[in-house]
């Protein structure tokens, strides 16, 4: 029964973007992810690590969407990256995720311009060109567990470095479940 427990605490949220025609807006995705009231026990069935890499969970993806559970293990980051077109909001669920933004200096390189951490409850969101990274940078066993929703579905970024000026892209791996997947 733990896919009724999902479905039940995600069902607004599901319902506004089962009903997306095109891309959802930031302040509409913020608005939702900081009124939904969700525990990791909500989505247990989503919660897997990979030991390597943080790992994106799909839990249900339409035309218009991905909704994803990514889990961290302490030391995980994502790319140096941008949404390129896509909307994306992230809840922490669990844990601290410390998001950097950065932006493009005139030689072309990035640079860092803020850190934040995002303690369990808080929302942030970004789209399009926004640079980012979200890294979990707690102590060794202190895991990291966030909601993502992106609109449309983030198959691929750009992703940056701070030492080189070459823009690469990155098709993220995303891990499909037997159970919850809407695709």
């Amino acid at each position: 029964m733990q896919e009724l427990a999902v479905s039940s605490k995600l069902s607004e949220l599901i319902e506004y973007l089962d009903g997306l025609t095109e891309r959802a807006p930031l302040n509409v995705l913020e608005r939702l992810l900081r009124q939904l009231d969700i525990q990791v026990e909500d989505v247990a069935e989503y919660v897997q690590f990979n030991e390597k890499n943080y790992r994106r969970n799909l839990v249900r993806g339409g035309e218009w969407y991905h909704l994803l559970v990514l889990c961290w293990r302490s030391g995980q980051r994502s790319p140096i990256h941008n949404h390129a077109q896509s909307t994306c909001g992230l809840k922490v669920l669990r844990g601290i995720a410390t998001e950097t933004k950065f932006e493009m200096t005139p030689c072309t390189l990035v640079k860092a311009v803020s850190s934040r951490d995002q303690h369990e409850g808080l929302v942030c969101a970004s789209q399009d060109a926004d640079i980012h990274q979200v890294s979990n940078l707690q102590a060794e066993g202190q895991d990291l567990i966030t909601l993502h929703v992106y609109s449309p579905p983030l198959l691929k970024m750009k992703t940056f470095s701070l030492t080189d000026r070459t823009v690469g892209e990155y098709i993220p791996e995303i891990i499909e479940h037997a159970h919850g997947s809407g695709i």
